[in-house]
């Protein structure tokens, strides 16, 4: 029977069924294994159910030459070196599609609660300095009939988008290929080049992967780029934008606001953040429903069942390996 590692607390049906399938070492505390204690974990494992703060690169494959197949509970796969696993010969799986609605939703949590100032005045509001209503108090940006601008338009950018039928937006996005036409009309979107798409947005939502490529993706030219009145939201990876450059423009109003729920060095973030009334701020809980954790543990559980049974995983990523 294959002997397998589960990372980090999970769920115990899980759990449970990655037991009718392998001998299990379940590392059953919700936080990370250093990576000296994963290498340790991992020693005589096949595979390993892994969470997005589980760092698989070049050293660590060298250091476990048993391992076959790694699955990340997440859609995001930035901890995983694809390459290294690749030239060791192991197969790398994420777990797609299952949080693509939920997600979605906080994206829209956190636009409405930074277009109507929510944070902020329920914080107001329970220091005890409300004396009474006021007609120009707390005024904030209609979300209605504003542009909506989304910057990586796949699954949960789409599902984004779809939802903004039901305030009367208008939608535009920007994506490295543009969509079907089909799929355009689905979302009653429209193309624009990036620099296009920072100038028009309202509400700019980011959905790009972390790459390379996508670092600080959003800097001081793009955020120069963008309305006074705009607002920005990060829901993908933190790095994708310039946290710095950002509170430089929250802080001189070059922006009105921003909604973040992922951060450059998470879970450190710059302490200017806390002095800004201006931006909503949420510890990366994009996926955080208990629906949907659950889909996404089972789904990489699959991945790991699928694996090394000699099937190929629903949702290999280095699919070039056989």
């Amino acid at each position: 029977m294959h002997k397998v590692l589960v990372t980090r607390a999970v769920f115990e049906p899980v759990v449970e069924r990655l037991r009718q399938h392998f001998e299990v070492d379940y590392h059953a505390v919700d936080a990370p294994l250093t990576p000296d204690e994963l290498v340790k974990k991992l020693a005589g494992k096949a595979g390993a159910l892994t969470m997005p703060t589980d760092r698989i690169d070049a050293p660590l494959l060298a250091a476990c030459p048993q391992l076959r197949v790694v699955c990340n509970s997440a859609v995001g796969y930035n901890n995983f070196d694809l390459d290294a696993c690749s030239r060791a010969g192991v197969m790398a799986t994420n777990t797609p599609g299952v949080l693509d609605d939920t997600t979605a939703d906080i994206a829209w949590s956190l636009i409405l609660a930074s277009a109507r100032r929510i944070v902020a005045a329920d914080k107001w509001l329970r220091a005890g300095h409300w004396e009474g209503w006021k007609f120009k108090d707390w005024l904030g940006t209609d979300v209605h009939h504003a542009t909506l601008g989304i910057l990586g338009m796949g699954r949960i950018g789409q599902a984004i988008a779809r939802r903004a039928a039901g305030f009367s937006m208008r939608v535009i996005y920007h994506n490295r290929r543009r969509l079907a036409e089909a799929s355009e009309r689905e979302c009653n979107a429209t193309w624009l080049t990036k620099n296009e798409l920072l100038r028009n947005a309202d509400f700019l939502v980011l959905m790009l992967p972390y790459t390379p490529e996508s670092h600080h993706a959003i800097g001081a030219a793009e955020l120069a780029l963008m309305k006074p009145t705009a607002h920005l939201f990060n829901v993908a990876r933190g790095g994708i934008v310039d946290d710095a450059a950002l509170i430089e423009a929250l802080q001189a109003r070059r922006i009105a606001g921003a909604g973040l729920d992922v951060f450059e060095a998470e879970p450190e973030l710059d302490p200017r953040f806390f002095t800004l009334d201006n931006v909503v701020l949420t510890p990366h809980i994009g996926s955080a429903s208990s629906a949907t954790r659950m889909k996404m543990a089972l789904l990489a559980a699959d991945n790991l069942i699928a694996a090394l049974s000699g099937d190929k995983p629903p949702n290999l990523l280095n699919a070039f390996i056989d």
